[in-house]
């Protein structure tokens, strides 16, 4: 038996998340969305990380790889904006955010179900 047979995640080697920690984990991906809204998306994360990171891996895994993301987001949408003074940057800003907004939606509704997900091309400063 593997461990997703046994209700166990892969990744905390944990029980399977609690819908509490589901909805933490969810809000914690949708947290970067509203404080994104005030020019700070990884801030969202970060306090989830900080206030309920330490009651749940699964919550803690969760607001970790959405502020890894947040923060490779931001980097890329302040160098799309940057580029605009090149004429790439008004194609390339609205493609990295459109993108940022279907992955973090997607991550999202993944942590909703109670399954991890990992952001592609993401930098992972936060371990």
């Amino acid at each position: 038996m593997d461990q997703q047979e046994s209700g166990q995640s892969f990744l905390t080697g944990s029980p399977a998340p609690t819908q509490d920690e589901k909805t933490w984990g969810m809000l914690a991906h949708l947290s970067a969305l509203i404080a994104g809204l005030f020019g700070f998306p990884f801030l969202g994360p970060l306090i989830v990380w900080l206030t309920k990171g330490k009651e749940s891996k699964w919550v803690e895994a969760h607001s970790k790889e959405a502020l890894n993301f947040s923060i490779t987001a931001t980097v890329a949408i302040w160098v799309s904006a940057i580029l605009m003074l090149c004429i790439v940057g008004f194609v390339l800003l609205p493609v990295v955010g459109i993108a940022a907004l279907v992955l973090t939606i997607m991550a999202a509704l993944k942590a909703n179900n109670g399954e991890m997900y990992r952001y592609p091309a993401t930098v992972r400063l936060v371990k």
